[in-house]
């Protein structure tokens, strides 16, 4: 009976120990999907500034385009490109 009442303790300790640790990680991903979002979106609103002087329009470069950007990655910062082109 001691043995069964052992086994069942490492196995109760084996899956907190696996939910910690999922549960650990789950904010780390979000963090590096926030990042490539980042990454991503500010090299295309830089990209786009760049392309932006042969057409003559320029996308500021600033705080809120920037999160933005960030936030929502490349979807975002297509969407300041036609703002800017829209609203002018």
């Amino acid at each position: 009976m001691e043995i069964l009442l052992n086994l069942l303790l490492i196995a109760g300790v084996a899956v907190a120990v696996y939910v910690l640790i999922k549960m650990l990680l789950a904010p780390i991903k979000w963090v590096f999907k926030f990042l490539i979002n980042a990454a991503s979106g500010f090299l295309l609103l830089i990209l786009a500034n760049i392309i932006s002087g042969f057409f003559d329009f320029t996308i500021p470069v600033n705080l809120i385009t920037c999160l933005i950007a960030g936030i929502f990655g490349i979807p975002g910062a297509i969407f300041i490109v036609v703002a800017v082109l829209f609203l002018g």
